[in-house]
């Protein structure tokens, strides 16, 4: 948990939660730090798993898992390749396209030539800018004019080297968890005191509310448990992830992005979505738990 990205406070809240949890359930757990004395602690406690909270860079695109793998240590949720694909919005959305699933329309920038796109290009503004590879909504922004689009890729170019810009779809806001291989129910996102569901909006206790079940039509909400499987299947997630959706006034859905490592926080949604399901928080840990020991069995057997 932890870690150094800006998704730092997010993975601590999550890690504190799971700890709650392990130490209701009774096992014996320890709480460590992504950072430069990671390794050496993880090898003098030879974990029989390692729980992954570790939102963000580091622990979900690849890195931590690939480390693992190395030091042949069982974790939860996703692999190195799934949570590469997953945390890189640019390659998600292009495997979206490519199987016919609906995203809104996009293009990405790259800072690191040196030069500036003072303007959208082919995009019809507005858009939502957002880095490229990041989640939680950190550094989304809504761009309505080409004036704010100027000030934000400047902005975006002082800490960002690409972001991905995406058509701006109005509609409603759902989010569909999968947990081990099954839909959970859907849940509705309503912020409360603004009209987009930023990093504040998540996060902030009161800044949103929640439906779930949603409130809508039985086939649409199968719909979106079915867009939500189809991408977890597609880019090969496993244990559990969420993906979040837009839907228009017409009742069309588009798929805005997918998490290999939903959070597990006091407002997280994957919790609340189990809950609806009879699955409480406890119970949701002690699966994952339970699905990284019987991985780490089935390795020592090989």
């Amino acid at each position: 948990m932890g870690g150094p990205s800006s998704e730092r406070d997010v993975s601590l809240a999550s890690g504190r939660g799971v700890l709650g949890a392990l130490d209701r359930l009774g096992y014996d757990s320890r709480s460590l730090d992504f950072d430069a004395r990671f390794v050496d602690a993880l090898r003098a406690l030879q974990p029989d798993i390692v729980f992954n909270a570790l939102h963000g860079v580091g622990g979900e695109d690849g890195t931590l898992q690939g480390l693992l793998d190395w030091l042949r240590m069982p974790y939860t949720g996703s692999d190195l390749r799934s949570c590469a694909l997953a945390i890189d919005k640019h390659l998600t959305k292009k495997l979206l396209s490519a199987e016919g699933l609906p995203t809104p329309a996009w293009d990405t920038f790259d800072f690191d030539g040196g030069t500036l796109p003072l303007l959208p290009g082919s995009l019809n503004l507005p858009l939502v800018v957002k880095p490229r590879d990041e989640g939680s909504s950190t550094g989304v922004t809504l761009v309505r004019t080409h004036e704010e689009w100027s000030r934000t890729m400047i902005e975006l170019s002082e800490r960002r080297s690409a972001v991905l810009a995406e058509e701006f779809v109005d509609g409603r806001e759902f989010s569909c968890g999968v947990l081990f291989g099954e839909a959970l129910p859907v849940i509705e996102i309503v912020p409360t005191d603004r009209s987009f569901y930023d990093y504040e909006a998540k996060y902030r206790a009161g800044a949103s509310s929640h439906d779930v079940p949603a409130k809508i039509d039985e086939e649409l909400a199968h719909r979106l448990q079915m867009l939500a499987l189809s991408t977890h299947r597609l880019l090969g997630l496993r244990d559990y992830s969420r993906t979040d959706f837009i839907v228009t006034a017409g009742g069309r859905p588009y798929i805005l992005e997918i998490n290999a490592l939903p959070g597990l926080t006091a407002t997280s949604l994957l919790p609340e979505e189990c809950l609806a399901a009879g699955i409480g928080y406890d119970a949701l840990v002690d699966r994952l738990v339970r699905a990284a020991l019987d991985r780490g069995r089935a390795d020592a057997d090989v």
